[in-house]
């Protein structure tokens, strides 16, 4: 997912670009947008300011943030995440469906008032329909609801979904589906709820 330092310093960068015409101040540099938002947030409890520091690929999709992305970027982004995937331990992809719903509708874990003990949620509600039932959700993602209904539960399926919620970026470059696995937002089990929730037919997402 892209965060909003990813979007903030596109924009600042796209400021500069028009900062930089004919008669005006010479362009800004990345180092310097850096610099310009260090300098502007302060460390809040588990939330400190190296998050602010950018992974190659949060570079690569910010630096390509208002143009295509070249094939060879592209490339070179899906094979490093699809690299990244770590598969079940036990070689089971289901948990319990019911803990699933829970962490989709959980927002929480990660923020400056939270812990490190904070049991993180996947917030999937703010994104995307999953259930019949829930009114409230976003439209940023396609609609979940009947994933499994209308997938199957095959192991080629099983793979793919754990992958697109490890990363994403696997399958989709720059896309704005958070690393859950990679970037450790949620454990093992939790990953495996989630994905119970999507495949499992008594989930009420494929009601």
């Amino acid at each position: 997912m892209r965060s909003t330092w990813q979007y903030t310093l596109a924009g600042v960068v796209l400021v500069a670009g028009c900062a930089g015409m004919p008669g005006s101040s010479p362009t800004v540099s990345d180092a310097e947008v850096l610099q310009t938002l260090k300098a502007s947030f302060k460390e809040h409890g588990i939330a400190r300011l190296d998050r602010l520091d950018q992974s190659d690929l949060q570079q690569q999709c910010s630096r390509y943030a208002t143009a295509p992305l070249p094939k060879d970027v592209r490339d070179r982004i899906a094979h490093d995440a699809l690299a990244s995937v770590k598969y079940p331990a036990d070689g089971k992809y289901l948990g319990n469906w019911k803990e699933g719903e829970k962490i989709a509708q959980s927002g929480r874990g990660l923020q400056y008032n939270d812990t490190e003990k904070t049991v993180a949620g996947g917030n999937c509600y703010a994104c995307h329909q999953l259930s019949k039932a829930e009114i409230a959700y976003g439209n940023i993602g396609p609609s979940l609801y009947n994933y499994g209904k209308l997938r199957g539960d095959s192991e080629a399926t099983r793979k793919y979904t754990w992958v697109r919620i490890w990363n994403g970026h696997a399958y989709a470059p720059c896309n704005n589906m958070p690393r859950f696995g990679a970037a450790g937002i949620l454990t093992e089990a939790q990953l495996k709820d989630v994905m119970a929730l999507l495949l499992d037919p008594a989930s009420p997402v494929n009601q």
